[in-house]
């Protein structure tokens, strides 16, 4: 029997299910009598749908249904929901554009449900979609999110003012200006943060069937809110109680944000399963993910840094459109809020002032990917700084470290409205430049010149508070035979929040980890949760795992002191043991979770069992930060680039398990490597297009 504790690297308790193929991903999941749902999807970014015929579809062999935007409309489904966006200029409410289902007189984005094919396989329904017969209209196809926010430009929706859904702004923009304007220096610039897409380990994908004795919907559908997207479908969508609804997680395989938001293809999967009377799967395709998946990032930011001889800074701006397509996906707001926010990162900056404009435009919907409101802002702002660093011929990391916050300062409000609480920056900076032996950077410069080799070196300071305070909810539900099962409503994306629950539950309750058990993202098996995002999983579900822990700790107990016949301020507890202090008298935890099931073991008036709920609502974020060193060789005759040395420090706070963390910076990197040399999603100017439609291209 094996015993587990927070703080040690274990190995993940998931990864031999996984590795032998036992996982339960949403295309694992296969319903008896099932069939299959393939989407029909606009070929143009904008155009009028002006008739369709479905007659030679329907007609197919293998095609069970066809549905469209006037069944839609026949049955009362309501548009896809979504969390009320922040506020435009002037106080007025954000405008969230109705996004049907299925679209009914035109489509807005390339890759928008035009109709859904219900067929026996997925070969037929792909035959029947591509014999539907479409009358577009073709329209000009606006793109450019600068572009699309002049007053001059064609609205989408009437009250749509400059097609611009919300506006974000910090600071302080008169104290800003007068201090850019008394700066001795300036320096600015354009900034492109290019537009990405997650592409997951497995698509996007929902196996759905209702049950018409019940009366009730089964949704099994990879993802990271469960609770959020069943109430959004039944309040908004299906105007059913929640209880007539199941939202299953199950196995993940990635999402990194792309999974956050609920999609026009999880109800209608579902609405397709009551219409035909069997379950129905649908599985999104590479390629098909490309245009129909919520992208992340892009955004047009022009910034400029004010800052004296000495390399002082003095003020900050930044002003920046963000495309978040055509539609607003259910939460994606981090990146335009965050873009405006995060202006400040490890730095003293007196003055500053941010505005971000939320643009709507002709391209697939926007998303919370990875880190989207600190990311992009820190792209910008370090840009800005290597920029200041360079006209005063100062060394990138003297620069910064003339600049932070010190710790001395901790808690400090920023200019922005934040608090951070803690934070020694620059000695996160002094560990990462030791270990990648900085001072000998210009030596490996000249033997790379030797070689023939160009050599560059860059740095980086970074904070992107996490955990957003949002409630939380965690069940420890023991069973007779002294086993516990730990429920939360965040998901397996490959994090591996079981191994760290896991290690919590064993360490305060001296179980061993075969008696534990962890469900997520199960809304028949939880009550209630606000699912994973923002990086908080770990943080907050974690605590709040460790708070269930703790109230059961305290009933078992006074179930101890009862059944040693001790008073309970007697009872001393470690390593699993219950013990009468200065006896020898003990009793193991184990044994106590299976007594609690038999009232002659309990005190008086105690309910029988043990089970224990917890809830947390944290009132702040937490403050991560790291410091980055990149050295790069380039072949000046084929222009090949290769990443020599990459040395990273983060100051994440109490390591849960090291080894866990060490995956999620490596991957990390990984991920802003792509960004930063590989990855930009592209559309045609002109047709709206996506040129990176696949692997191939992206």
């Amino acid at each position: 029997m094996t015993r587990y504790s927070i703080s040690q690297p274990v190995t993940q308790v998931e990864a031999p299910r996984l590795l032998m193929g036992k996982g339960s991903y949403t295309d694992d999941v296969t319903l008896p009598r099932e069939c299959h749902a393939v989407f029909l999807r606009s070929p143009h970014a904008h155009a009028e749908i002006r008739g369709m015929d479905l007659k030679a579809a329907e007609a197919m062999p293998g095609v069970i249904r066809i549905l469209t935007a006037e069944d839609i409309e026949k049955d009362g489904i309501g548009e896809v929901a979504g969390n009320p966006p922040p506020k435009r200029r002037g106080g007025a409410p954000g405008f969230r554009p109705p996004r049907p289902p299925i679209t009914k007189d035109r489509v807005l984005h390339v890759g928008q449900i035009v109709a859904v094919v219900i067929a026996e396989t997925i070969n037929r329904a792909k035959d029947a979609t591509e014999a539907i017969e479409v009358d577009y209209n073709p329209l000009p196809a606006q793109l450019d999110p600068i572009a699309n926010n002049r007053p001059d430009a064609p609205r989408f929706w009437e009250d749509c003012e400059n097609n611009e859904a919300f506006f974000a702004e910090k600071g302080d923009a008169a104290a800003t200006e007068a201090a850019m304007t008394a700066a001795p220096h300036v320096v600015k610039d354009t900034f492109e943060v290019t537009r990405i897409t997650a592409n997951t380990m497995e698509p996007r994908a929902v196996a759905a069937n209702y049950d018409e004795g019940r009366d009730h919907y089964t949704i099994y559908a990879g993802q990271q809110r469960p609770f959020a997207w069943r109430e959004m479908m039944c309040k908004k969508m299906f105007f059913i109680p929640e209880n007539k609804m199941t939202v299953i997680a199950g196995d993940v395989g990635g999402s990194f944000g792309m999974k956050g938001g609920l999609y026009p293809e999880v109800p209608l999967t579902a609405w397709a399963s009551k219409k035909v009377g069997r379950p129905v799967k649908w599985v999104c395709e590479r390629s098909e993910g490309h245009v129909a998946d919520d992208q992340g990032r892009d955004l047009m930011v022009d910034a400029e840094l004010g800052f004296d001889n000495d390399g002082k800074f003095k003020a900050v701006r930044f002003s920046s459109h963000a495309n978040v397509g055509a539609y607003l996906s259910m939460n994606g707001f981090g990146t335009p809020n965050g873009i405006a926010s995060y202006l400040c990162s490890t730095y003293d900056m007196p003055a500053v002032h941010g505005q971000s404009r939320a643009v709507l435009t002709n391209t697939c919907p926007m998303a919370n990917y990875r880190g989207p409101s600190g990311t992009p802002g820190s792209y910008v702002l370090e840009r800005l700084i290597d920029m200041a660093a360079s006209q005063l011929k100062l060394d990138p990391s003297e620069i910064r470290r003339r600049n932070y916050i010190p710790p001395e300062a901790m808690p400090v409000k920023l200019p922005t409205g934040q608090t951070y609480d803690c934070g020694e920056f620059e000695t996160v900076m002094d560990k990462c430049l030791a270990l990648a032996n900085y001072d000998g950077i210009d030596a490996r410069r000249e033997e790379a010149k030797a070689r023939g080799k160009l050599f560059g070196v860059g740095v980086s300071s970074s904070v992107d508070p996490s955990g957003s305070p949002a409630v939380e909810a965690v069940e420890l539900r023991f069973d007779p035979s002294g086993s516990v099962t730990v429920m939360t409503a965040s998901t397996a994306g490959g994090q591996s929040h079981a191994t760290i629950y896991t290690q919590i539950v064993s360490e305060k309750l001296g179980l061993d980890v075969e008696a534990i058990d962890v469900v997520e993202g199960d809304t028949s098996r939880h009550s209630f949760g606000s699912g994973t995002g923002a990086a908080r999983t770990a943080t907050i579900c974690g605590s709040t795992v460790l708070l269930a822990a703790q109230k059961t700790l305290e009933k078992a107990r006074k179930i101890a002191a009862h059944m040693l016949e001790a008073a309970n301020e007697d009872i001393e507890f470690e390593d699993g043991i219950f013990r009468v202090a200065g006896t020898d008298r003990e009793i193991p935890f184990s044994e106590v979770a299976q007594a609690a099931f038999s009232p002659k073991n309990l005190p008086p008036d105690m309910e029988i069992g043990l089970y224990e709920t917890a809830t947390w609502t944290p009132e702040t974020t937490n403050i991560p930060n790291s410091y980055q060193v990149c050295e790069i060789e380039i072949d000046p005759d084929t222009g090949t680039s290769e990443i020599v040395r990459f040395t990273e420090v983060h100051d994440v706070g109490v390591e849960l398990n090291p080894a866990l963390v060490n995956g999620q910076v490596t991957g990390g990197i990984a991920q802003a490597v792509g960004q930063a040399l590989m990855e930009k999603m592209t559309y045609d100017p002109d047709s709206g297009q996506v040129l990176t439609g696949s692997f191939m291209d992206y």
